[in-house]
């Protein structure tokens, strides 16, 4: 029985000719693994169509074969079919905002200047908020029984205009609570962006743009540090107070729930993607009240930073084919010469915005890495084994 509490979508099969194997069908970085292993066996042969049903959270998928079917219903289930593969291209849709019964209003304020309301869009098939002025935190924690007491505070990435919230969020969440780990997703505020779909679009390709042209502001330094002069430019950094605040609020409410929700306060870390590393990153070298365990800037900035004393160890991930690597190892050799742990991945492709992994890239296992570079550092075990 499908639950009409999650975002069903319904994909049209393709001829098995062109789905012989996953390699065959053109699938952008933003696809999920699970959606191709499905999409290689799918075929459209005569009147026989095979249809996929998965949810926007791509738990899992639920086959359909309808057979001998005229034409006139063939065309219609294509028609159908087609409008909903369209959302999984680039191309950036309106969307509904989703219900959060669960996320927890951060009340922290407002952004200046910003007179547009919060609103959804959806790009590669995965839902993202821009517009956001209220952060709010969603915890995702853990069956009982699977409870290690071990959290994780997820950022999303979007280059600090908008969140990838399921991609980035949510499904890096669910992961995590899976293994025991309670996980924390960080709705933080965004700087303004246009409030019609059409301006947001221009100011995406520009975004874009400038990240092709010079590194993106994924990485903070603290006050007095200066990168050496072989550093490629970068653009202005953005004011990343209220993301500050946010995170610090954020940590505190964890805190002080840590007996409600099962969380060591000792083993709570922070990982984020893209901007999220970036303000992961931030959080490191500017908090004066987070005390994180361990941090994980996943496809974050690379550029050289000043590190703190008693900095956290830092499990970080990027990809070779990443616009945000450029063939730079600054961050991870602040943290080698500063004498703190450090575990870097260097994938040999996988692009940007990757999530928890894509089909056919050596990327797709960093998760797998990130849970076992935990367990061997103890943070999934109390301390003294209890």
């Amino acid at each position: 029985m499908i639950n009409s509490n999650w975002n069903w979508n319904l994909i049209a099969a393709l001829p098995n000719s062109e789905c012989s194997s996953a390699s065959n069908v053109s699938v952008n970085q933003h696809t999920t693994p699970v959606n191709m292993k499905f999409f290689s066996k799918a075929f459209f042969n005569h009147v026989s169509i095979n249809i996929f049903i998965y949810s926007s959270f791509n738990h899992f998928i639920m086959p359909y074969t309808i057979k001998n079917l005229t034409k006139t219903a063939i065309l219609a289930f294509l028609i159908l079919m087609a409008a909903s593969a369209i959302a999984q291209d680039g191309t950036i849709y309106p969307l509904e905002a989703p219900a959060e019964p669960t996320a927890i209003p951060l009340n922290t304020g407002g952004v200046e200047g910003q007179t547009a309301p919060e609103t959804w869009f959806r790009q590669w098939g995965d839902p993202m908020a821009r517009n956001v002025s209220a952060a709010t935190l969603t915890p995702f924690l853990p069956e009982p029984a699977k409870a290690n007491g071990a959290a994780v505070i997820v950022a999303p990435g979007g280059g600090f205009r908008w969140l990838s919230m399921g991609n980035e969020g949510w499904e890096v969440a669910q992961a995590l609570a899976k293994k025991g780990i309670a996980a924390f997703v960080l709705k933080y505020r965004l700087q303004p962006t246009p409030e019609s779909l059409d301006g947001f679009k221009e100011s995406m390709n520009r975004t874009f743009a400038a990240a092709g042209a010079a590194t993106p502001p994924a990485n903070t330094t603290t006050a007095g540090a200066t990168p050496p002069s072989t550093t490629p430019p970068t653009p202005p950094r953005p004011n990343l107070s209220n993301q500050l605040a946010d995170a610090e609020t954020a940590y505190a409410m964890i805190v002080s729930r840590a007996k409600e929700w099962g969380v060591d306060t000792a083993r709570l870390g922070m990982i984020g993607f893209s901007a999220g590393a970036g303000l992961t990153m931030h959080c490191t070298l500017n908090s004066k009240s987070m005390k994180l365990a361990f941090i994980g800037p996943i496809y974050g900035g690379m550029g050289p930073v000043e590190v703190p004393k008693n900095a956290p160890p830092m499990f970080n991930v990027i990809a070779t084919d990443d616009f945000l690597f450029r063939g730079q190892f600054g961050v991870i050799d602040s943290w080698f010469k500063a004498g703190r742990p450090v575990e870097f991945h260097l994938y040999q492709n996988g692009g940007h915005g990757f999530g928890l992994g894509n089909p056919g890239r050596t990327s797709n296992r960093w998760f797998d890495a990130f849970v076992h570079w935990l367990d061997i550092n103890s943070f999934l075990v109390a301390k003294g084994g209890k």
